[in-house]
């Protein structure tokens, strides 16, 4: 069928509503329809869509802002608090996963470089979607989010060497592998350098600028985050990579809010073509007769993985629960894996066959993992039973077992609420440990006086290494309903008899909380909304009283 690129794309966007409205009445993830619609329009469909087309260049500008966004709101003390763990858990996953893949690829008869492809593209997860997913859930920010993040760059990292190591190895360059990758190495000091030089000295002065009109203002973020994306691409890391570090320059200027909330509608309009464009791209020759080895693979995938990173993690003294809700959104292979694997066609190491499994196993595992990210909650409640024999049964050794003080209240999360409340209960007299996962935080708070102690809400251990017994409250700042209800099942079975006090984020969390027995329910958006309005309502009724008595007079 021959169209021109607008109706082309007026009709892709009309099916992508339409199955987008399917989907929402069927409470089902929209990136899987979005993909779906992709396969059913691009060349093992309607054949409307193939490769160099305006959907795909709208596709890569979507990535570009995503990643730019990721960069603008990152956080660099989150590499001090979880840096370690992602480092291990995601070399620990990589080697784990690609050793096995490769033997399960040998024993489905599949030749040795053709095994190690698939193995290979069986260890890396694709990051994009993982945070697309983690943000509609507004789950980035917390503890299995950063930890996520962190892997997810680990990963990114590791396939663009893997990748670098297979050029030079099918070129057979003169200079060998050690001198290409070198030389990209060399690249990257480059643009981390270049990187440094824009945050330090152009962009505190340059923002000012540009920020006095909001219209310039967007303009710029996107031309930024493209540019320096396609001056990546240029020197041969990925444009993500680019994209990523273009929000980073920015994290620190105060118009990286403003900027970032301009961008969003954005971005989620310009995704839609990154996932139509992933399922148009899909490439299903010869897989009819690899079935059975492809499911055989994305089992593997959506069970191994999960189960490597948790026990990872727990051999690392994190809780269960923190390790299924990093291992679930990474039972997928990347659209890296299926750019390996084309790369290796093209320097002749493996057939169109092998392509077309990796392909396969592709479509299976992210659309099985968005379903289990975006109902993560209820599959660890019917899983945690099993999974408990993987929790530690010896505490780690904490900095809070040094705390020997009595203390009045235990606080759980030192943020924006969390830090006024300890300020408020220590001006009033109360003796208070904080608790907080950010050991920058930890630090800051401490050189503040405050009694710190470094750990998780969720780690359950720790609540043995806390002075619980000469507790009076133990309250928690974090509102996130899950964490709050595994450190009320804690705090219960450690025996605290004192008052529980925690956040909610919303109304339904708030009845949740009561529902399972909560002494106290701090819900600090409905306060504040209360307490504002009152605030304007006297405000008013002075205003019009001052113009009624002027009207007297």
């Amino acid at each position: 069928m021959d169209l021109h690129p607008f109706p082309t794309i007026a009709l892709i966007l009309a099916l992508a509503t339409a199955s987008g409205l399917v989907a929402n009445k069927l409470r089902q993830p929209l990136i899987v329809a979005f993909i779906l619609v992709g396969v059913a329009v691009g060349p093992v469909g309607a054949g409307w869509v193939s490769a160099d087309t305006t959907m795909e260049l709208l596709a890569r500008l979507g990535l570009a802002i995503l990643l730019f966004l990721v960069g603008l709101r990152l956080d660099l003390h989150m590499i001090r608090s979880t840096g370690p763990v992602a480092v291990v858990t995601g070399l620990g996953q990589v080697a784990c996963t690609a050793v096995l893949g490769y033997l399960i690829a040998l024993a489905l008869n599949l030749s040795g470089i053709s095994a190690l492809y698939v193995a290979a593209a069986l260890t890396f997860s694709s990051t994009i979607i993982i945070v697309k997913l983690l943000s509609d859930k507004r789950e980035l920010d917390q503890l299995h989010g950063r930890i996520t993040l962190g892997i997810l760059i680990v990963q990114d990292i590791v396939v663009v060497l893997v990748m670098i190591a297979l050029t030079a190895y099918g070129q057979g360059s003169s200079g060998g592998l050690g001198a290409g990758i070198a030389v990209v190495a060399l690249k990257g000091v480059g643009l981390l350098a270049g990187i440094w030089a824009l945050t330090r000295w152009v962009m505190p002065w340059l923002m000012p600028h540009v920020a006095r009109s909001q219209e310039l203002l967007v303009l710029f973020g996107v031309a930024y985050a493209v540019s320096v994306a396609a001056f990546s691409e240029w020197l041969g890391f990925s444009s993500e990579v680019g994209a990523f570090l273009a929000g980073v320059s920015l994290a620190s200027t105060q118009f990286r809010d403003a900027l970032g909330a301009r961008l969003v509608s954005l971005r989620d309009f310009l995704l839609l073509f990154f996932f139509l464009n992933l399922g148009a791209g899909l490439d299903f020759s010869e897989a009819a007769g690899q079935l059975v080895a492809a499911l055989i693979l994305s089992v593997f995938v959506l069970i191994a993985k999960p189960m490597i990173v948790i026990a990872i993690m727990t051999l690392m003294r994190y809780p269960v629960r923190v390790g299924f809700a990093v291992g679930l959104p990474l039972a997928q292979i990347s659209e890296f894996s299926l750019i390996l694997a084309s790369l290796g066609v093209t320097l002749g190491h493996i057939s169109g066959a092998t392509l077309s499994l990796i392909t396969v196993v592709g479509l299976v595992t992210i659309a099985a993992s968005t379903y289990l990210t975006t109902y993560s909650d209820p599959i660890f409640e019917r899983c945690s039973r099993w999974l408990a024999v993987l929790e530690r049964t010896h505490p780690r050794e904490s900095e809070a077992a040094e705390n020997t003080d009595d203390f009045d209240v235990v606080l759980f999360g030192l943020g924006r609420f969390g830090s006024h409340l300890a300020e408020r209960l220590s001006g009033a007299g109360h003796r208070v440990l904080g608790v907080d996962f950010d050991i920058h935080g930890v630090r800051t708070h401490r050189r503040k006086g405050v009694a710190m102690a470094f750990g998780s809400a969720e780690d359950l251990d720790l609540l043995q290494a806390l002075p619980l017994e000469r507790a009076k409250y133990v309250v928690s700042a974090i509102p996130v309903l899950q964490t709050n209800l595994a450190l009320l099942h804690g705090l219960r079975q450690h025996g605290f008899d004192g008052i529980i006090a925690l956040t909610a984020h919303t109304r339904h969390d708030a009845e949740q909380l009561r529902a399972a027995g909560v002494d106290v329910v701090l819900e600090p958006f409905a306060s504040a909304a209360h307490t504002t309005s009152e605030t304007l309502h006297d405000q008013l009724a002075a205003e019009q009283q001052k113009h009624h008595d002027d009207a007297d007079g």
